[in-house]
C-alpha cells in the first residue's frame, strides 16, 4: 500500500514552515512527500494579486497529482495550510490530517489592531527582539498586501462550516505559547470535528513555528504512530 503525503505551509510562509517534520518522515518512511509553494508565497513573496481562490487551486491540483501516484494520500497542514487540509479533507478522499498549528479562528481585524499597539508598545521600550510577532512578521509588513490577509480570512471564514462534516482520522498540534494563534483555538477545533478518532497534542512551550519546538522529538514519533495506524 503506497503512501503519499501533502504538506501545505502557512500564509506568507512556504515549505521550510513545515521542513523539520518532512525530514523526519523521509527519514523514517518510504513514503512520497510533496510540498508545493501556493501562489505569491515561498522564500520571496510577491502575493499581489492572489486570492484565496488561487491557494485553494494549487492545493487541489497538488492533491489531485499525488493521489495519482498513490494508494493513500495524508494531508498535513500548518497554520493557514491546515484549514485548506480541512477543505481538501472535505472534498477529496484524505486517509488523515495533521493540522500544526492551525488557523481555525485566525487573527481578527480587532486581534491585528491590538497586535500592533502591542508591537508600538513594545517599540517604545525597545524590546521587539523578544517579541515573536514582530519576528515573524517583521520582514513581511512591506509585502503583505492587507487584500491578502483579508483574503485569508475570507478562507478561513469559508471552511469553518466543514468542520463538522470531517470523520476522518486527526492528529492536532498547537503551542500554548503561540502569539499569532490562539491556543484555545486548538480546542474549538477538537471539538467542532465530527472525527471519532483525533487527538490534541499541546505543547506547553510551543510558539507558533511549532515544527522547531524542542519537543518535537516527543510529538514527531507520536504523529508516525497516528499515521501508520499503531
Amino acid at each position: 500500500m503506497s503512501v503519499g503525503v501533502l504538506c501545505i505551509h502557512g500564509f506568507s510562509g512556504g515549505p521550510y514552515e513545515v521542513k523539520p517534520f518532512t525530514s523526519y518522515l523521509r527519514s523514517h518512511t518510504d513514503w512520497i512527500i510533496e510540498e508545493p509553494t501556493l501562489s505569491g508565497h515561498g522564500e520571496e513573496l510577491h502575493m499581489s494579486g492572489f486570492k484565496a481562490k488561487h491557494w485553494l487551486m494549487d492545493a487541489e491540483l497538488a492533491f489531485r497529482s499525488l493521489a495519482k501516484k498513490v494508494d493513500e494520500v495524508i494531508v498535513v497542514g500548518f497554520s493557514m495550510g491546515g484549514i485548506i487540509a480541512l477543505y481538501l479533507a472535505k472534498r477529496y478522499k484524505v486517509k488523515k490530517l495533521v493540522l500544526l498549528s492551525a488557523a481555525a479562528k485566525y487573527v481578527s481585524p480587532k486581534q491585528l489592531v491590538k497586535d500592533f499597539k502591542m508591537l508600538a508598545t513594545e517599540a517604545y521600550h525597545h524590546n521587539l527582539t523578544n517579541n515573536e510577532l514582530y519576528l515573524r512578521y517583521h520582514q513581511k509588513f512591506n509585502n503583505v498586501p492587507l487584500a491578502s490577509t483579508v483574503e485569508f480570512m475570507k478562507l478561513v471564514r469559508m471552511v469553518e462550516p466543514y468542520y463538522r462534516h470531517i470523520q476522518i482520522p486527526v492528529y492536532i498540534v498547537q503551542g500554548k505559547l503561540d502569539g499569532i494563534v490562539p491556543y484555545h483555538t486548538a480546542q474549538f477545533l477538537f471539538d467542532e470535528l465530527a472525527s471519532t478518532d483525533k487527538v490534541l497534542y499541546f505543547s506547553d512551550n510551543g510558539k507558533h513555528h511549532i515544527c522547531f519546538e524542542e519537543d518535537c522529538s516527543e510529538w514527531f514519533p507520536q504523529v508516525l504512530m497516528f499515521l501508520k495506524g499503531k
